[in-house]
């Protein structure tokens, strides 16, 4: 009986094949980024805080209201006084 030789001896020579490889598929789809509920609160948070630690502390305009308030001498009557007593009152919570 004989055997004929049916492919390689060398079992390395069937590594050395290549395979057909496909084309890179490239995506045409852009880059984008999104913010979380938390993250827009927390701008929102930080944008108002900003604005108020912008804001002068004392209005001038309101101060001018009243001080030409208290020059008229009629301004000034027993409910003026009666009312900004009260509110002094429940300022420091003595009513």
């Amino acid at each position: 009986m004989t055997i004929d030789r049916i492919g390689p001896v060398d079992p390395v020579s069937k590594l050395n094949k290549t395979e057909n490889t496909s084309k890179v598929v490239k995506k045409d789809k852009a880059d984008s980024i999104t913010f979380s509920d938390e993250a827009r609160n927390m701008s929102e948070i930080y944008k108002a805080t900003e604005n108020v630690r912008k804001a002068p502390d004392v209005r001038m305009d309101r101060v001018e209201e009243v001080r030409k308030k208290l020059e008229d001498p009629s301004y000034i009557d027993s409910k003026v006084v009666e009312k900004v007593a009260e509110e002094v009152m429940d300022l420091f919570g003595l009513s």
